[in-house]
C-alpha cells in the first residue's frame, strides 16, 4: 500500500467541497472515537472570574434535528441560506441532526431558525 503524505491529505482538502470535509470528520470521529468539537468548547470555557460573561453567548450553530413532512421545502431553504447545490443540500437535509451553519450571530440565528421551521425542519440552536 502507497504511504499518504500529509502533502496529499491538505491536497485532497483543497479540492473538496465542504460536504465532503464534513463526512471525513464525521468518519474519523467515528473511527477514532473522538470529537473535533472538544478542543473548541474547551478553549472557549470561560475563567473562572468571568461568570457573567459566561451566560452571553454571541456565536451559535443552527443545527437540523429532523426535517419533517416537507422535505423539498426545507432543502430549498438550505439551498438558500447556505449557496450549497441541490446535491450537497439534499445530503445535509437527509443527515439530520446536522448543523446547517456555525458560528453565526443570534440575529442570524433566529433568522435561520424562522425560516426552516416555517418550511417545515425541526431546529435548534446550540
Amino acid at each position: 500500500m502507497a504511504e499518504v503524505k500529509r502533502a496529499d491529505v491538505l491536497s485532497y482538502l483543497e479540492t473538496a467541497n465542504m460536504m465532503e470535509i464534513s463526512d471525513l470528520i464525521s468518519e474519523i470521529e467515528e473511527k477514532f472515537g473522538v470529537t473535533a468539537a472538544a478542543p473548541v468548547a474547551f478553549a472557549a470555557a470561560p475563567a473562572a472570574g468571568d461568570a457573567e460573561d459566561a451566560e452571553v453567548k454571541d456565536s451559535f450553530d443552527v443545527v437540523i434535528t429532523e426535517v419533517g413532512q416537507s422535505k423539498i421545502s426545507v432543502i430549498k431553504v438550505v439551498r438558500a441560506v447556505t449557496d450549497l447545490g441541490l446535491k450537497e443540500a439534499k445530503e445535509l437535509v437527509d443527515s439530520a441532526p446536522k448543523a446547517i451553519k456555525e458560528g453565526v450571530t443570534q440575529a442570524e440565528a433566529d433568522e435561520l431558525k424562522t425560516k426552516l421551521e416555517e418550511a417545515g425542519a425541526t431546529i435548534e440552536l446550540k
